[in-house]
């Protein structure tokens, strides 16, 4: 079965392409169609990942699979959440996840409550009507460190730090990460809603 990807990030295709090999799915990112990047206007992931997905599969006419994820920080207050990939931007940064990165680290010099979570929201439609969208989140909870750490990954990867693993995502090696990233639960629970219910 072919899916639109309603994403053009390139490093979440290539984490999610390997999440969803044990279903043999091929995952076309919508670039590839030339379909452009929905509008997401709304405040919840769950919102934008379902925009993303209906607006995919309206212009292709295929099923599609969108993810809105994020970080939430509890020191403010669950932010910067969906608004996470222009964080910088808030900051006379331009965006990307270096500046991201560095952007982040700065607000929160002299925070001591460093709990975060890393959020995925994976939403898949057979069409852009389909009246019951498979929803699957995954979360990692950590704690920001105060410096970058580890090469591995990509977004806030080289700052969370995750307790169970003694280290950041970015120090972890790709098979591992994956396996236990907050895309990586997402995608695993929406392989089994589609093996469920699609297959």
């Amino acid at each position: 079965m072919k899916i639109i990807l309603a994403s053009n990030n390139p490093g979440k295709l290539k984490e999610l392409r390997a999440l969803f090999a044990p279903l043999d799915f091929e995952l076309v990112a919508q670039g590839d169609l030339g379909i452009p990047e929905a509008a997401e206007p709304f405040h919840s992931f769950v919102e934008n990942a379902l925009a993303k997905a209906r607006h995919a599969a309206q212009i292709s006419g295929l099923p599609a699979l969108a993810d809105d994820a994020g970080l939430c920080v509890d020191a403010f207050g669950g932010l910067p959440g969906v608004d996470t990939a222009y964080y910088a931007t808030q900051f006379g940064y331009e965006k990307g996840d270096d500046n991201n990165v560095c952007a982040l680290l700065e607000q929160m010099q002299g925070v001591d409550n460093r709990r975060a979570a890393l959020v995925s929201t994976l939403v898949a439609v057979r069409s852009a009507q389909d009246p019951e969208p498979l929803i699957a989140v995954g979360r990692v909870v950590g704690e920001i460190t105060r410096t970058p750490v580890g090469s591995n990954g990509f977004g806030f990867d080289p700052v969370m730090f995750v307790p169970e693993f003694g280290q950041t995502f970015a120090q972890l090696p790709t098979d591992v990460k994956n396996a236990n990233s907050h895309r990586g639960r997402a995608a695993r629970a929406m392989v089994e809603l589609m093996r469920e219910r699609w297959l």
